[in-house]
């Protein structure tokens, strides 16, 4: 499975979500298939991307908060599970896209291609929901059944160490911070209004 596949097969049920992704191919091929003002692309702060979707989570419990990350952004913050998991926020679903690879910084391999189960790590930190998937179709499935189950997920894709030509996105960090910010205050005001 390409994770470009993945994400087109889902990019409908994002727009009623808030995005948070990694940096590289992840971000790249997300803004490829139309950026939308909920989308954050986490650049510069591998391993983050799911701390910063527990803090939106929290913070704001009304809204769906899907992080996109990767299996060598994940293995840099292994202790970011545990705080998922000593949160449990029911509204987000963390979809890793494995390709056992460091892809975006040179294609060095991680320790899922020498047999490290991330799903299994997250089911073992206390993450609720977890599963594996290798074909599109079940991660279609997947990751519905993850947005309707209001419950913590780690959803491990497997997917191929292939990506982009270019891993940036061609939005400037500070426009995207920006309109992001724009994004969550506006539903918040919507929200409040009578």
């Amino acid at each position: 499975m390409l994770r470009i596949d993945a994400l087109k097969a889902i990019y409908g049920h994002l727009e009623r979500c808030v995005v948070v992704t990694i940096m590289g191919a992840t971000a790249a091929e997300l803004q490829a298939l139309g950026h939308r003002p909920n989308f954050f692309y986490l650049q510069h702060a591998m391993g983050l991307a799911s701390s910063m979707g527990l803090g939106i989570a929290l913070s704001r419990p009304e809204l769906k908060v899907v992080v996109f990350d990767g299996d060598g952004s994940l293995l840099m913050n292994l202790g970011g599970l545990t705080t998922l998991a000593r949160y449990r926020p029911r509204n987000l679903v963390h979809v890793v896209f494995d390709n056992e690879s460091l892809l975006s910084v040179g294609g060095f391999p991680t320790a899922t291609s020498t047999g490290s189960d991330l799903a299994a790590i997250a089911a073992a930190a206390g993450v609720p929901r977890t599963a594996t998937v290798r074909e599109l179709d079940e991660f279609v499935a997947a990751f519905e059944q993850a947005l309707e189950a209001n419950e913590l997920t780690t959803l491990v894709a497997k997917v191929e160490a292939k990506g982009p030509a270019v891993f940036v996105t061609d939005l400037p960090l500070l426009e995207n911070r920006f309109q992001f910010a724009r994004y969550l205050k506006e539903l918040a005001r919507a929200e409040s209004a009578p």
